[in-house]
């Protein structure tokens, strides 16, 4: 079988690497043990690394650095293009922030974009008629990897 390709957004890779007892917590023992593969670009690693900088989260530059290292190296890095160049129909996402997600996975052409959002959750579209990405829950993805 092969390995799931998965756009994460921001609050879930957060939720899964700085809460250890979190309920997300599983996800990152999965992709470091690659039962699933994490694609990010540029973009989304920029936000990740602005939103750990954040005061709430009261990380120290080495902490940052840590959470990231549990993070990166497992990562696939995918290169930015532009979705009008491409056969990929552009879909828009209601909330302009979370656009980067929606962008990478339809450009990455990933199995799914994992997300608590519901910004992004209302785009899922099983038939995938009007969207050709999956978007699920990370509870949905947990599921899935069993």
């Amino acid at each position: 079988m092969a390995v799931l390709r998965v756009v994460l957004d921001t609050n879930v890779v957060l939720s899964a690497l700085l809460f250890r007892q979190g309920r997300l917590s599983p996800l990152s023992a999965a992709w470091q043990s690659q039962r699933f593969t994490p694609v990010a670009n540029r973009q989304t690693v920029s936000e990740l690394t602005q939103v750990l900088g954040y005061p709430k989260f009261k990380l120290s530059i080495s902490d940052v650095q840590t959470v990231l290292s549990a993070y990166l190296p497992h990562v696939e890095v995918h290169s930015a293009k532009m979705l009008e160049r491409q056969s990929i129909p552009v879909v828009q996402c209601r909330d302009p922030k979370d656009q980067i997600f929606l962008d990478l996975a339809l450009s990455a052409q990933v199995d799914w974009l994992v997300s608590g959002d519901e910004d992004l959750l209302v785009l899922d579209d099983p038939t995938q008629q009007r969207n050709p990405v999956r978007i699920c829950s990370p509870f949905d993805l947990l599921k899935a990897l069993g």
